[in-house]
């Protein structure tokens, strides 16, 4: 509700009084005074010669939503379709981890192993043969690593790893490879 004042006189009435239904959005204007009290309106109440007047304003609400929800399917849709075009592309190149049961012989990757070499270039990159000790979690294992390389955590990611593979030629035994160093330090205090 709200009031129209200081018009001029019509009637002896000087304000009009705007009622708006708040359904069907329609306007009642009221001839009232400009200083009408709440007794004095529920006595004029149903009794005034009250004009109804319909807004019938254009409202985008109900269109807005239909529309908002086909543009939140349209979006859905292409969200999933991205997610798959992703998942092609990063799966091409992916391959299944082997599975190396305990017991099985494995070459270790040195590219993380400092060794006593003076360079990388000319150090071995695989290490071993280690033997598998256990699987630990999905993708990374125990292995059995020699004494000597107390500074070397012995678990693994399977990335760093490659099965030994056995000649094929019969009664030909593989060699070990020689033992390598590998570089330790000692902390005295932390």
């Amino acid at each position: 509700m709200d009031f129209i004042t200081q018009l001029t006189l019509s009637n002896n009435f000087d304000s009009i009084l705007v009622a708006v239904d708040i359904f069907s959005k329609m306007a009642i204007f009221i001839p009232a005074y400009g200083t009408i009290t709440a007794l004095e309106w529920t006595d004029r109440e149903g009794k005034s010669d009250s004009r109804t007047v319909s807004l019938d304003v254009y409202s985008p609400a109900g269109k807005l939503s239909t529309r908002i929800d086909s543009l939140q399917q349209v979006v859905e849709e292409e969200f999933e379709s991205a997610i798959r075009r992703f998942k092609k592309y990063a799966h091409r190149n992916r391959i299944i981890p082997p599975n190396f049961p305990p017991g099985d012989k494995v070459w270790l990757a040195s590219k993380n192993i400092k060794t006593t070499r003076p360079t990388k270039e000319l150090s071995e990159r695989w290490l071993g043969p280690f033997e598998v000790i256990k699987k630990i979690g999905i993708h990374s294992y125990h292995l059995k690593l020699p004494l000597k390389w107390k500074a070397v955590h012995h678990v693994f990611h399977v990335s760093l790893l490659e099965p030994v593979k056995q000649s094929s030629m019969p009664n030909c035994n593989q060699l070990p490879p020689p033992q390598l160093l590998v570089e330790e330090c000692q902390v005295e205090s932390m």
